[in-house]
Parts: structure tokens; C-alpha cells; sequence
């Protein structure tokens, strides 16, 4: 008996007036496809910048002590990794306004998304350099006598935006980040390709973090392979606003705007690269199920595939 008061009260007391009570899910889950995709987005960029950039800024202000290069490429690629994991399933974890450029020309994503998904990036990333900046404010102060420095040895602005080195041209900087953000998408392409060899459900994230740390490693001397404007700009508005001045943008022969545009063109090149070298040319006797991921996530419901979206990326 006591058994079944409880069951009666425990599936009779949530309804009001004849109308069962609402949940808290069911009254504050978003509908709007385009609103819950910008905000994974921005939360995935945020946690980008916030990691990423950390790890510059523990390495920098403790002047080598908490780590150095190496500490920074590795930190940055699990930054990489953490965003796509907590991003993808719901947006496809771009966290990059290159990569959704190319996801729309190539036919990934509704072109009416791009703005919404570029817009939340940039603010994502401004307010993870903001985090950042607020999380090491008195090492900051202590670094250089409470001075925000854009060049010289004291420097660190770099800890949120990205500098040419010194012997580097605009020529040279942009065919750099055209290069590497071209080898970036391409390889996404083929990570996320279950035409291809593919990833094993669940390890794409992964599979793109090495990549990260591959693109630093092998190509980040130059200006530190940005590849992603959003990464780039928006911590570089930040460091303008909050006390470094405008000299972040005249520094380096008014580098800013390299690491802006480039990534965008780079991004397509690699796109349309692996498209004609190797995704047209598949065989179309698979059945339609294993048809690119890219596809399943615009035209089907994700969650009932069971599986992450296809088009990711940083």
C-alpha cells in the first residue's frame, strides 16, 4: 500500500488543473536551431581562447618556468579538443570562422548559419582573452611593473594575439597562414570523411587536436599559426581596449589584418583541394548511410545518427 501511495503521488502530483507540470528542460530548452548552434559555438570558442591562451600566459609571465613551446603547442591542441568535445554535437564545433566559410561553400552549412556562427565565435573569443587576462591580472601587473607592453622583452601582447617574427614579410606571413590553414581544413576534411579511412566514433576530436599540434609544431615559427581570425582578432580587440592601446594593430608592419584574412582564403583552398582530390573521386556503391557526415548533420537529426557532427573545427 505504501508502495502504491507513493507511485500514485510521484506520477499524479506533477499535474496542475488537468495539465501536467512542465519540466525545467522543457521550459527553457531553446527551439531555434540557429540560436543553440551560435551558442555552442561561442561556449567552444570561449574554451578555446581560455585554455589556449592560458597556456601562453602561464608559460610568458612566469618567464619559462610553468613550461615553454612545447607546453604551449600541446596545451593549445587539447584546448583544440576540449572545444570540439563540448561543441560539436550540437554545432559541429567549428570554433573557426575559416572553417564554417568553407563548410558553406562547400555545401555543409545553410550560408543564412554563417553569421550567426562567426558572430558567436568572435564574442566566444573575446570574452575567453577577457577570462584570461582577468585570471592573471596581478602576474600580469607584476611582470613589467604594471606596464601592458606590445614589443621589447617585456611584451605580452603576444600571449593573446599573434606577432610576425621579426625577419617575416606581409608576402611571407600570409602565403604562411594560407598554407597552414589549407593543410588545416583538408585534413578535417579527411578525418571526417567516413568515405575514407575515418576515425573511430568518439576520437574525432581527438584526431583533430594532433593535427593541431602537427600544424604548431611544423609551421607555427613564422608568427605562431594562428589560422583562425576569430583567435586571432577578437583577443586582439581585447588587448586594445583593455590597456596595450593601438599599437597591437601597427606592430609588425600592421600585421593584424594577415591573420584575419588569409585563414578565410586558406580555408577554402583546402576544402576544394581535398573535394577534387579525392572526395569526388569515391566509389558510390556504399549504401547511403555511411555518406559524409558533413551531410547528416545539416539535412538529418544528429542526435538520432548517434554520432558527432561532421563538420568541425578550430
Amino acid at each position: 500500500m505504501l508502495v502504491h501511495n507513493w507511485h500514485y503521488r510521484a506520477t499524479r502530483e506533477p499535474k496542475m488543473n488537468g495539465k501536467r507540470k512542465r519540466t525545467f528542460k522543457e521550459k527553457f530548452a531553446l527551439k531555434n536551431s540557429f540560436i543553440k548552434e551560435a551558442l555552442a559555438e561561442f561556449l567552444g570558442t570561449f574554451i578555446l581562447i581560455a585554455l589556449g591562451c592560458g597556456c601562453v600566459a602561464q608559460s610568458v609571465l612566469s618567464r619559462g618556468a610553468m613550461g615553454g613551446t612545447v607546453t604551449v603547442a600541446v596545451g593549445f591542441a587539447m584546448a583544440v579538443t576540449m572545444a570540439v568535445y563540448v561543441s560539436g554535437g550540437v554545432s559541429g564545433g567549428h570554433i573557426n570562422p575559416a572553417v564554417s566559410l568553407a563548410m558553406c561553400a562547400t555545401g555543409r552549412l545553410k550560408w543564412t548559419k554563417l553569421p550567426f556562427y562567426i558572430l558567436a565565435q568572435f564574442l566566444g573569443a573575446f570574452l575567453g582573452a577577457a577570462a584570461v587576462f582577468g585570471i592573471y591580472y596581478d602576474a600580469f601587473m607584476n611582470y613589467s611593473d604594471g606596464e601592458l607592453i606590445v614589443t621589447g622583452p617585456n611584451a605580452t601582447a603576444h600571449i593573446f594575439a599573434t606577432y610576425p617574427a621579426s625577419n617575416l614579410s606581409l608576402i611571407s606571413g600570409f602565403a604562411d597562414q594560407v598554407m597552414s590553414t589549407a593543410l588545416l581544413v583538408l585534413i578535417v576534411f579527411a578525418i571526417f570523411d567516413t568515405k575514407n579511412m575515418g576515425v573511430p566514433k568518439g576520437l574525432e576530436p581527438i584526431a583533430v587536436g594532433l593535427l593541431i599540434l602537427l600544424l604548431s609544431c611544423s609551421l607555427g615559427m613564422n608568427s605562431g599559426c594562428a589560422m583562425n581570425p576569430a583567435r586571432d582578432l577578437s583577443p586582439r580587440i581585447f588587448t586594445a581596449i583593455a590597456g596595450w592601446g593601438f599599437e597591437v594593430f601597427t606592430a609588425g608592419n600592421n600585421w593584424w589584418w594577415v591573420p584575419t584574412v588569409a585563414p578565410l582564403m586558406g580555408g577554402l583552398i583546402g576544402a576544394f583541394t581535398y573535394i577534387v582530390f579525392i572526395e569526388i573521386h569515391h566509389s558510390d556503391t556504399q549504401l547511403d548511410e555511411d555518406t559524409n557526415m558533413y551531410e547528416k548533420y545539416e539535412f538529418t537529426n544528429a542526435e538520432k545518427e548517434g554520432r558527432i557532427c561532421n563538420h568541425t573545427l578550430f
